[in-house]
C-alpha cells in the first residue's frame, strides 16, 4: 500500500519500514498480548522518489525529527494494529506534506502612516506627562 502525500508525490511501500510492539495505551488485558503499537520509518536520504531539492528541503525543515536521515512516526492511540497503521501513515504524510509546503510570502516593508506616527507620539507625550506629575516637586 503506497502512501500518497500529494498528487505529485507518492512514497512506494517498499521504502516504508514497519515495526510493531506492545502498546501502553487502551485495551485492558488485551494490550498485554497484542502488538498494536506501530512505528513507521522512511529514509529521506535514501528515497528514490524525491528530487535533490525536495530532499534538501525536508532535511532542513525536519532536521529535529530526522535520525541519520530517517524519519520515524509512532501510533498507539487505538486498540487495533490496523487503525494504528492508518494513523501512522496519516502522520507521516502530514509531516512530509508540511515539510515540502512552500513558505509564507515575504513581508514587504512599508512606512508608517502619518496618522499612526501622530498617535504614537501623542501617546508618548501623555505617558511622559503622567510620569512628570508623579515626581516630587522641586524644593525652592
Amino acid at each position: 500500500m503506497d502512501l500518497e502525500v500529494s498528487p505529485a508525490l507518492t512514497i512506494p511501500s517498499s521504502e516504508l519500514g514497519w515495526r510493531f510492539s506492545r502498546s501502553s495505551g487502551p485495551g485492558g488485558q488485551h494490550v498485554n498480548t497484542s502488538d498494536s503499537r506501530v512505528e513507521l520509518s522512511w529514509s529521506v536520504a535514501d528515497s528514490a522518489v524525491l528530487s535533490d531539492a525536495q530532499r534538501l528541503l525536508l532535511a532542513t525543515r525536519l532536521e529535529h525529527r530526522l535520525v541519520a536521515g530517517v524519519i520515524t512516526v509512532t501510533a498507539s492511540e487505538r486498540r487495533s494494529q490496523l487503525r494504528n497503521r492508518e494513523l501512522a501513515l496519516a502522520k507521516l504524510a502530514g509531516l512530509v506534506a508540511e515539510g515540502l509546503a512552500p513558505g509564507p510570502a515575504r513581508r514587504r516593508a512599508t512606512k508608517p502612516t502619518a496618522g499612526s506616527t501622530r498617535r504614537r507620539l501623542a501617546a508618548k507625550e501623555r505617558r511622559s506627562a503622567t510620569k512628570r506629575q508623579r515626581q516630587r516637586p522641586a524644593a525652592e
